[in-house]
């Protein structure tokens, strides 16, 4: 193992936890440790398992002393670390680790057993509030949903997601009402605060749409985080107080950008939900998956989807774009890259295309007109002007450091603002700085995720945040988890949309760079989108995919 880590392959941390756990087993064959690093190596890149035939290949260096696959699936079963009780276990050939293997089990389970309790009851008619002229396919969205207590509801930005959900609860308040049973208990989840509050905010305003016999019957609706909703335990992250044996009282759960949901989490949530409730799983299944291991949304659309006794609820058209910017995130999602290079280069209305390895001088065009502006609302003390503002652009990066990443380009834009005012930033405060929050603050209503400026005020600086109930401000002093955002990178901006989006892609070389990140950020952008980058950037961009080891989605597949 020590070519391995001499040739960077493991992290020193993946190979502390194999040496720990082949000692405590009393294991001495070093082959069995180098599996052991690779299961922990796997998790960092979100996989929840390791192929031991194929690992080698994707590592991509034949120098190093690769055992033998035969021998080394061997040695590794015959392990006492697969003994009782395991440490390691194997789905076919693809090695985990204990607790990864039963949390993937138990969710394929417990999906199971949800869809197998169909809800009984009256359906109410669906023309009222799903006519097939005007909604053609949420109204199958809401056949399926009301057939299943477990709905997977899938599309990208626009096709009508939330539109499905808010009318979909209407309904089944008016089933409940049929069927004279108590007001529905309805819970709404997101896997962040900045998540869950734009669910709400999009539920009430499609809600507000809705006939007053309608409104009446819902209850009042609020949203949290999935782990605020599941009340994490004190010093535990991963246990909750709502398990299996304290389920959660809701009737009907809606969970929103679920792909943003790991594995642990999906489990901890499967085990809380009642079986006579409904669960509904709302997500983009292209977008960027979990930060934490697993890919949950795409492995239940695929295994699902391949099953004859399940259906899964899709939404094809979006209505947010222009054509230009949805011709171009279809091509992406689909991995048409010669498609992807004729729509940049065409650079029609709502697409530009910014052909470079040296970027300055072009961003600088963008960007510091946008900060000045932003600056301009902010001395003036306009808030409105200024949170505004703030949505008309965003600069979307992959990293967060290097020439490619936010922290570069945060400093480039104070540094052009320095040279074009005379007024050097000396704090971190300034009028005109744009906020990104990066923790959760319950108390001050303020979430990760969320976005704002500083303004002048006739006592000083102050902090004005667009949170989801309206815009919140603040003394610069009660805020501690806040960093800089002329730039932000693409995962953070998961769940958000700006007026103009400009999305910065690094060398083609670059790990980070992949389908699924191209597609989310482009998948930001209302009205246009700038790809600052090469034609080789681009390429490797929708050539390269996201790949998560999983076996959640063949598990699905193999019990039916």
């Amino acid at each position: 193992m020590i070519a391995f880590a001499d040739a960077e392959v493991f992290e020193p941390a993946d190979v502390h936890v194999a040496r720990r756990l082949t000692a405590l087993a009393g294991e001495d064959d070093e082959s069995v440790a180098l599996a052991v690093a690779f299961a922990v190596r796997a998790l960092r890149s979100g996989s929840v398992r390791v192929d031991l035939r194929s690992v080698a290949s994707q590592v991509g260096m034949p120098e190093l002393p690769w055992p033998d696959a035969d021998a080394w699936l061997a040695a590794v079963r015959g392990s006492a670390l697969t003994g009782t009780p395991p440490v390691l276990r194997f789905h076919g050939d693809a090695l985990y680790l204990d607790r990864y293997w039963r949390e993937e089990q138990q969710v394929c389970d417990d999906v199971l057993a949800l869809l197998q309790s169909s809800p009984a009851g009256e359906v109410p008619g669906l023309d009222r509030l799903f006519p097939a002229a005007d909604y053609p396919e949420q109204r199958v969205a809401a056949e399926i949903a009301l057939s299943q207590s477990l709905t997977v509801l899938t599309g990208g930005p626009g096709t009508g997601k939330t539109t499905t959900v808010a009318r979909l609860l209407a309904l089944l308040a008016e089933q409940a009402a049929l069927e004279n049973r108590p007001p529905l208990r309805i819970a709404l989840a997101a896997p962040t605060g900045k998540a869950a509050a734009r669910l709400l905010e999009a539920v009430h305003l499609q809600i507000g749409e809705l006939d007053a016999v309608d409104r009446d019957r819902l209850p009042e609706l609020t949203a949290s985080t999935l782990h605020r909703l599941l009340q994490r335990r004190r010093g535990n992250s991963s246990r909750f107080r709502h398990h299996r044996e304290n389920r959660l009282p809701h009737d009907v759960i809606v969970v929103d950008e679920t792909s943003m949901v790991s594995l642990t989490l999906m489990a901890r949530l499967l085990e809380a939900v009642r079986p006579d409730s409904r669960l509904l799983l709302v997500g983009d299944a292209d977008q960027l998956a979990s930060v934490e291991a697993g890919a949950v949304l795409a492995d239940l659309v695929d295994g699902l989807g391949a099953r004859d006794d399940v259906r899964i609820a899709r939404l094809v058209t979006s209505h947010r774009f222009g054509a230009p910017i949805g011709a171009l995130a279809a091509a992406i999602r689909d991995g048409e890259t010669d498609r992807v290079i004729e729509l940049l280069r065409e650079s029609g209305p709502g697409i530009e295309w910014v052909d470079t390895d040296n970027p300055g001088e072009r961003l600088r065009n963008v960007l510091l007109p946008h900060a000045l502006r932003l600056r301009e609302a902010a001395i003036l003390g306009d808030a409105p002007a200024a949170l505004a503002t703030l949505d008309e652009h965003r600069l979307l990066c992959a990293h967060r450091r290097g020439p490619y990443g936010v922290r570069h380009w945060n400093r480039q834009v104070e540094r052009w603002l320095t040279d074009v005012t005379g007024e050097p930033i000396w704090s971190e405060w300034y009028a005109g700085r744009p906020l990104l929050v990066t923790a959760n603050d319950y108390g001050l209503q303020l979430y990760n995720g969320d976005t704002g400026v500083t303004i002048m005020r006739d006592d000083g600086l102050a902090a004005v945040v667009g949170a989801g109930a309206g815009p919140l401000e603040f003394s610069t002093s009660r805020l501690a988890d806040v960093e800089t955002v002329h730039a932000m990178t693409i995962h953070k901006s998961q769940g958000s949309q700006a007026q103009e989006v400009t999305v910065l892609l690094p060398d083609e070389e670059s790990r980070l760079l992949t389908r699924e990140l191209f597609y989310t950020a482009v998948t930001r952008a209302k009205n246009k989108v700038r790809v600052v980058g090469s034609e080789a950037a681009v390429r490797a961009a929708i050539e390269r995919r996201v790949v998560r080891a999983s076996g959640l989605g063949e598990r699905l597949r193999a019990s039916h």
